[in-house]
């Protein structure tokens, strides 16, 4: 964990790609791999962490994945290429936040409504198909998709209330690229910048507000501290990621490991659901550092319904893309008939 990026690149990672590049078995038959997670320090103490102790703990000793946090070996947004190359091993992230030159990369993260719950995320991989097509478009790109699962929903924690739609315009919100593209109709200037440097950012006026997590994660990477408010609304029940690893890397390991980190993903993504679904309501309730705003329900429906004019814009880019979107729409449709606790 106290290897940075400059000491990496110095000691192979743009130097010597080739070394990197060579299967990642040392003599003593220990299979080394490097994990980089999109999320920084703190939060991967809680959100991947337990899944690497668990796993280096049952391979005893015939593998050892070493973590690394956000940006720390290479910046967030490149993160893809890394993996693609073999510089990096294995990645957690969502598509969106590192760039994957896939037709299903604007749906990582936060795609506007597509989810109410976080139990909507792996249905709609597990039963309604995503997990397929994500498998599939990934293999075209020489990567391996391990698994799908769900964090936070997308809230907006911001220096000044916002209690209407007009609140938006002229934030400049650090947010990720789709969930930017979509609410930049609302007049809100969406920023990019490297996930360290949030937080100084809103110290310093730089940014206005974060459109990143829910209120678990503003506490616990110290977002709380430097923003006043936190919206109650949301752009998405439901943050959509993925663990991937190399395809080579993938095939070099033998098949009861590669079941193993199939078993132990799987576990992560349940720890951070019950994680996150406790943390949202406890800090709403018992948290003190930002004040709770609303936008009334009959104009966040404004919001509610440009995102389904949006999703047919993105249906309309590609085979795969409509393919997707008519995914959501179909299992929307299911919870919103069963109604109540599936919809409300």
């Amino acid at each position: 964990m106290t290897t940075n990026r400059r000491n990496f690149l110095i000691k192979g990672g743009l130097a010597g790609a080739a070394t990197l590049a060579a299967p990642a078995v040392h003599a003593q038959s220990v299979i080394k791999w490097r994990l980089q997670t999109y999320a920084g320090p703190a939060l991967a103490e809680q959100v991947v962490q337990p899944m690497v102790n668990a796993f280096n703990k049952i391979a005893e000793g015939q593998m050892e994945i070493e973590l690394y946090t956000a940006d720390q070996l290479v910046p967030t947004g490149e993160l893809f290429r890394a993996m693609q190359r073999g510089t990096i091993d294995m990645v957690q992230s969502d598509d969106d936040s590192m760039a994957s030159p896939t037709e299903v990369t604007v749906f990582g993260g936060y795609f506007p409504f597509a989810s109410r719950y976080s139990l909507d995320v792996p249905v709609l991989y597990n039963q309604y198909g995503l997990g397929k097509i994500w498998e599939e478009e990934y293999a075209k790109v020489g990567v391996q998709w391990i698994s799908a699962g769900s964090w936070d929903p997308c809230h907006f924690n911001t220096k000044e209330p916002i209690r209407s739609l007009d609140d938006f315009k002229g934030k400049r919100i650090f947010t990720f690229p789709t969930a930017g593209r979509f609410m930049e109709q609302f007049g809100m200037i969406p920023v990019s910048l490297p996930w360290e440097d949030i937080e100084v950012a809103v110290q310093t006026g730089e940014l206005d507000g974060i459109g990143w997590s829910g209120i678990t994660e503003d506490y616990t990477v110290g977002w709380s501290k430097v923003t006043d408010y936190f919206l109650t609304n949301n752009i998405s029940g439901a943050w959509a990621g993925s663990f991937f690893a190399n395809q080579e890397r993938w095939n070099e390991i033998p098949e009861h490991l590669r079941e193993l980190l199939k078993v132990v993903t799987d576990s992560s993504h349940y720890r951070r659901q019950w994680w996150y679904w406790g943390g949202e309501a406890d800090l709403r309730v018992n948290g003190t550092d930002m004040e709770l705003t609303s936008i009334p329900d009959e104009e966040w429906k404004t919001v509610e319904d440009a995102a389904r004019v949006f999703w047919d814009e993105i249906a309309a880019e590609s085979e795969t893309k409509a393919k997707v979107v008519q995914i959501f729409k179909d299992y929307n449709d299911v919870m919103n008939k069963a109604g109540k606790p599936y919809r409300y």
